[in-house]
């Protein structure tokens, strides 16, 4: 069982590393904005979801292929990228929607929970992350590892939920000021897109 000194530091340093700009945080600001604090919220469920089977790779020893293996690594890059290219096509075509309601196809909840769990999952960074980050805060002395890695995995995904709804909210505010505003909203849709291919651009020239 995990000691309450490392419970501690540890849920602090994910809290920090949540807050800290990247790509998961700023889709969940772009899509608050746009959609409203609800759609934030269902992205972070979903960008959640993704992080418990990162922590199940992880402690099952799996990420350490993504470490090893040239191949898997790229392979799950290719299709990280290509999806967040998909993802910022689809903000670009947007773009020049209305945004009284009437004549923009707003997305569903289970639409946007499926967006979340795959920008997450299909990105091996984060299981090379999470590969790097856990291990450090575990003690074979005190027990099974992979029962540590879980625990370190739940708190991190606490960390999120609060760090990630806490800006869903936040931005959620602004939802009504776009949804008055096409140019506004025009303009937000436009960042989005560009965000996203920036990420995918990164993504692809990611080195493990």
């Amino acid at each position: 069982m995990l000691g309450i000194d490392t419970i501690t530091v540890f849920f602090l340093a994910s809290v920090l590393l949540g807050l800290a700009p990247g790509p998961d945080n700023i889709y969940v600001l772009t899509q608050s904005a746009i959609n409203g604090h609800a759609a934030g919220l269902v992205v972070t469920l979903g960008l959640c979801t993704g992080l418990l089977v990162h922590t199940s790779v992880v402690a099952l020893g799996v990420a350490a292929l993504f470490h090893t293996s040239t191949i898997a690594f790229n392979l799950f890059k290719l299709i990280g990228a290509a999806y967040l290219l998909f993802l910022a096509w689809q903000a670009f075509k947007a773009s020049g929607g209305a945004v009284d309601g009437r004549g923009v196809k707003r997305l569903q909840p289970l639409q946007l929970y499926r967006r979340g769990v795959l920008m997450n999952v299909t990105n091996p960074k984060v299981s090379l992350f999470f590969l790097a980050f856990l291990p450090q805060f575990t003690d074979p002395a005190i027990g099974s590892l992979a029962l540590q890695t879980a625990q370190l995995g739940a708190l991190f995904i606490v960390a999120t939920l609060l760090v990630f709804g806490s800006i869903s909210l936040l931005a959620g505010t602004l939802g009504d000021f776009l949804r008055r505003s096409p140019r506004a909203f025009s303009i937000m849709n436009r960042i989005t897109g560009l965000v996203l291919g920036l990420l995918a651009i990164r993504l692809l020239i990611a080195e493990r």
